[in-house]
């Protein structure tokens, strides 16, 4: 989908300067074109009603496409690099200042309910909330789920950890999360106070499972899979390895979490456990109104990473690709921001610290990296003039599912250079301006060779953390991970034909050389490589 072109909404009525309260809505998995007003046939009122009278950002994006690092991020407004939650398993959190302390100091009264999933595997309450409602992990979508018929009849459930005491859950999860924040807004908390809700949804995560309510909601919905899913010569040309061998694997469209399921029906789920979040904000929308809160609230409705439904034959995130970096984002606030405005600058989860904290006239605290948006979200700065620098992205290879591995990637005036690390596999670079769909590898294209050295200094030097240390953090390895592959799909891919040559050529030690013009001509001639060694890269 293009990025529409900005404009101006309506004259915002006379209201405060600046909205006291913010709500923050956080869903799981959210597919960047996953709401109604851009996927026909998909019902999301809510969410389009704030797209309509709001400001959509149709090119939000995460520096990691994943659940615990992308959450740090957020919550702390540093890269993984820096904050250092680095997969799902079992990052640690010391050392680490949460954004809501700082609102907590400037007087506000702080709630959060739902996922947490970084850290220990632990739902103990965390710093700078006064109100906590969380689970462990993943949690789950029904109370029995994960539990044997034995212990559903011995009256066990899944639990929640409230305000640091275990209770037994009762609903289903978006409902019961739902429940918990509508109490705390109209009764629990002081109302002589700003707040921040944060309201984390396990929703639409894999495996996605609806309430009895939406079970048979889009039966008759046409999904359309991409056009890159297919396994042909012309969408593999180009492709590194690892993303043809993907395909074959937990993460793959040809055997998806190890199953035959077709991915029409999972997408299916996924817009059927999106329906119980809409209603859920429908809530949240309804009391901000009845309450008199509607001219001086911020509703930011955001997902953590994007995914993928087959395109380039894979699915769920974690790649660079732009279905998994791209994240459905839309502020709201009728008291503050303009109405029905398309802004296509590049915001990042690196920039939602900074700018609640700018709404709540709270500085930067020196440790964020982001950039606040809230003079763009409210038109006193125009696109052109929003600067926030390359978008980096970084991505740590996680044993639990080994098929994708580390990767990093830099984006500079829509020409986005991908590199991975410990494989033995091909580079990528493409002009999103000519091909969004990231088809045509132009890694070897001359005429993008001055772009691509560009590029990968570029990304070296910003991948430096804030020690100015280039390192690949992991954690321990416990299993083999989730390595299997179906025994009647596609085998291995072949490396790179431009990879095979014949022996004893002159070249053969050029690569172990950097790239420079004069290396590209002795390649094309055929012949040896001698650096200057004084020259520049």
């Amino acid at each position: 989908m293009s990025a529409p072109v900005w404009a101006k909404g309506p004259a915002t009525p006379a209201a405060p300067a600046r909205p006291e309260n913010i709500v923050f809505v956080l869903v799981d998995d959210l597919r960047y074109d996953a709401m109604g007003f851009l996927t026909p046939g998909l019902r999301t009122p809510n969410i389009d009603y704030l797209a309509k009278n709001g400001v959509y950002f149709p090119n939000a994006l995460v520096t990691s496409s994943l659940c615990s690092p992308s959450r740090a991020t957020i919550l702390t407004g540093q890269t993984a690099r820096n904050h250092g939650v680095i997969d799902n398993n079992n990052s640690s959190e010391a050392g680490l200042i949460f954004f809501p302390a700082y609102l907590q100091q400037a007087g506000y009264q702080t709630g959060f309910f739902g996922k947490w999933h970084m850290g220990s595997d632990t739902d103990a309450p965390r710093a700078g909330f006064d109100k906590w409602v969380s689970f462990k992990g993943q949690g789950t979508y029904f109370p029995t789920d994960q539990l044997s018929p034995s212990q559903v009849a011995a009256g066990e459930r899944q639990t929640l950890n409230v305000d640091g005491k275990v209770v037994k859950r009762t609903g289903y999860i978006t409902d019961e999360l739902t429940d918990y924040a509508m109490d705390w807004l109209e009764k629990g908390r002081d109302p002589k106070k700003p707040f921040f809700l944060y309201l984390s949804h396990k929703a639409v995560h894999s495996d996605p499972l609806p309430p009895d309510r939406y079970k048979t909601q889009y039966a008759d919905l046409a999904i359309r899979l991409p056009a890159s899913m297919a396994n042909t010569p012309e969408n593999n040309q180009g492709k590194p390895m690892w993303v043809q061998n993907q395909r074959n694997s937990w993460h793959g469209a040809d055997f998806p979490y190890h199953t035959d399921r077709k991915l029409t029906e999972q997408v299916r789920d996924i817009y059927r456990t999106l329906s119980p979040v809409d209603e859920s904000l429908g809530r949240i929308l309804a009391y901000l109104k009845k309450a008199g809160l509607e001219k001086n609230t911020m509703i930011v409705f955001y997902s953590d990473n994007g995914f993928l439904i087959g395109d380039h034959g894979l699915i769920d995130k974690r790649n660079a690709y732009e279905p998994s970096i791209r994240v459905p984002m839309i502020a709201y606030a009728p008291g503050l921001l303009p109405r029905g405005v398309t802004n296509p600058a590049v915001v990042r989860n690196l920039d939602l610290a900074p700018t609640f904290l700018d709404v709540a006239h709270v500085p930067e605290p020196k440790q964020m990296e982001g950039k606040s948006w809230l003079g763009l979200a409210e038109g006193r700065l125009k696109p052109a003039d929003w600067k926030p620098g390359d978008f980096v992205y970084e991505y740590y290879w996680e044993w639990t599912f080994p098929q994708t591995p580390t990767t990093f990637a830099i984006e500079r005036d829509r020409v986005k250079y991908i590199q991975y690390h410990g494989v033995w596999d091909t580079e990528e670079l493409y002009d999103l301006t000519k091909d969004p769909d990231e088809m045509h590898n132009l890694i070897d294209d001359p005429a993008y060779f001055d772009r691509k050295l560009v590029l990968r200094h570029a990304l070296f030097e910003q991948l430096a953390n804030s020690k100015g240390q280039h390192v690949v953090p992991y954690t321990e390895k416990t299993s083999s991970g989730l390595v299997h592959r179906d025994v009647n799909g596609t085998h291995a891919a072949d490396f790179p034909p431009q990879w095979y040559v014949q022996p004893n050529l002159p070249g053969k030690m050029n690569d172990l050389f950097p790239d420079t013009p004069a290396k590209a001509e002795a390649d094309k001639s055929g012949q040896a490589y001698i650096p200057n060694r004084g020259a520049k890269r």
